[in-house]
């Protein structure tokens, strides 16, 4: 955010909804960027924010160890929301009254509405809002005034239209908020008068003007696996730089079957991106070597590509510079963010697992972004939908879809599995209904019967998922003929495979990747 694009600005208060709230603004075409709660007065007004919301959070405005944020952010002329936890944070600072509530709220309510104020313009009275919190609003401050309240009668909304103060009780960020997009929608346009400017288009070329800022006159080398992140980071710095940029694949041997030379191919025919590959699997596979802990294999990971991509340099010219697709889901689940308190549930391999002694200045254009955001920018980069359509695909590769440890045979295992599995969904017209789908090797032997012989041979997991972002997803629901046919294909054909289960876990509670 700058005074050249200005936005949205969320401080998060630790609500598991804040990477919701973003997506939101963003989808009317408003930036946003997520801050955290203690961030001074002064960086916020350097970030020249069009308006602040404040996130919900799992704290009481009472309690001795709630987050400690600058009250100065209520001086500032900008428009306010605050969300759950962020409506008690207004309330309480401009003299109202929050009280603890026996047993809650949760879940789905219905508010009525009281004030059809700009907040609320358009929004039905008895629409269908989601609830989570404990405390309640028993006395508003002076000049507000209540705009809804819900069908269990707490105070639903409250507001000061004459200093552009406005909170609601509820999350209007999910899905289970009906008209929580309108909302949302007369926050940014009608209150704070955002327009609707953060386009693919827009994106891209500050992007390039940002890069050339950055580079200069210096070499870059950016490093690509042929998944969707990296090929739109490759296309936007040739955009950028030309022949400064060199792409470089680093074979790992963790790839999927064809994918190097497929990726290759993509890029250098299709995109004239010049592009090297260098064969460093035996030195991945000896690092592994009897690693099973997922962490460990990710760190490990991240630190051999960073001194591949060092040598690759002496054979290909120095190089200050290494650009890579991170990801801002990457960002926010290795708790490397500091916009906002964030648990790490697993480091990235271009994230937690790089090395504090690399040679190299990151340039991660897209670190900002989400899956789907990315994919708009490869349509407007000119890449083909076969490219940005792709299922995502980690950097450690199938590192982390080998449970334990990783051997050459285990991989070969999975490899041609996985490649089974994905052409039959190619063929059955699936591919482009699933957000990601893979194979996960199971090395947990089990009884089969083939050709009236005993096998005892490994399990093999499909996993299928539909999601907006990565940051949430659900199970996929496969037709039962085509999961029929995919068992079928892959016991008869992958030697070491002689049972396969089908995964049903959503995110959360469980993760995408398996490791």
């Amino acid at each position: 955010m700058s005074s050249t694009h200005p936005g949205v600005l969320i401080l998060d208060f630790g609500s598991q909804y804040t990477q919701l709230i973003a997506r939101r603004i963003r989808e009317q075409h408003v930036y946003s960027e997520i801050i955290s709660h203690d961030t001074p007065l002064e960086e916020i007004i350097a970030l020249n924010p069009l308006a602040l919301i404040l996130s919900g959070g799992p704290s009481s405005v009472y309690d001795s160890a709630a987050p400690d944020y600058d009250k100065r952010i209520f001086d500032l002329s900008v428009p306010i929301l605050g969300i759950c936890y962020g409506l008690h944070l207004l309330s309480d600072h401009h003299g109202g009254q929050i009280k603890k509530l026996g047993t809650g709220e949760y879940g789905f309510a219905n508010i009525e509405i009281f004030s059809q104020s700009d907040l609320f313009a358009g929004v039905a009275s008895g629409s269908q809002v989601w609830m989570s919190h404990q405390d309640q609003v028993i006395n508003l401050p002076n000049d507000w005034q209540i705009l809804a309240k819900s069908s269990n009668g707490i105070v639903a909304a409250i507001g000061n239209q004459s200093i552009k103060r406005y909170a609601v009780q509820f999350h209007p960020e999910v899905v289970h908020t009906v008209e929580g997009a309108t909302i949302i929608n007369n926050f940014l346009f009608k209150i704070a008068g955002c327009k609707p400017d953060w386009t693919p288009g827009n994106f891209v070329q500050e992007q390039i003007t940002a890069i050339r800022d950055t580079v200069g006159q210096s070499r870059v080398i950016c490093g690509v696996s042929g998944g969707v992140d990296s090929t739109v980071v490759a296309a936007l710095l040739h955009k950028a730089l030309g022949s400064q940029v060199t792409a470089v694949l680093i074979d790992h041997g963790l790839l999927r079957k064809n994918e190097a030379r497929q990726c290759v191919a993509a890029l250098k025919n299709g995109l004239g991106v010049n592009i090297h590959t260098f064969d460093e699997a035996d030195r991945f596979l000896t690092r592994l070597a009897g690693i099973t802990e997922p962490e460990k294999k990710r760190k490990i990971i991240g630190e051999q590509f960073i001194r591949a991509f060092e040598a690759a340099t002496a054979k290909l010219g120095s190089s200050d510079f290494l650009a890579q697709g991170t990801l801002y889901p990457d960002i926010i689940e290795s708790g490397s963010t500091k916009k906002g308190p964030a648990a790490v549930i697993k480091s990235h391999h271009n994230v937690g697992g790089l090395p504090a002694d690399m040679n190299f200045e990151l340039i991660e254009p897209l670190r900002d972004l989400f899956k789907d955001e990315v994919r708009r920018v490869g349509s407007e980069l000119g890449l083909p939908e076969a490219l940005i359509g792709r299922h995502p695909f980690p950097g450690p590769g199938l590192a982390v879809r080998i449970i334990g440890e990783i051997t050459p045979e285990r991989i070969a295992i999975l490899r041609e599995a996985d490649d089974i599995y994905l052409n039959i969904l190619h063929e059955d017209g699936l591919y482009d209904e699933i957000w990601q789908a893979f194979s996960v090797l199971i090395p947990v032997k089990t009884v089969g019967v083939m050709g009236d012989a005993r096998t005892y041979e490994n399990l093999l997991g499909l996993r299928a998922v539909v999601s907006a972002d990565g940051m949430t997803a659900d199970w996929y629901r496969m037709p039962h003929n085509t999961l029929s046919k995919i068992s079928n294909r892959i016991v008869n054909s992958v030697k070491g495979i002689n049972r396969v289960v089908y995964d049903i876990t959503s995110k959360p509670p469980g993760t995408i990747e398996w490791e």
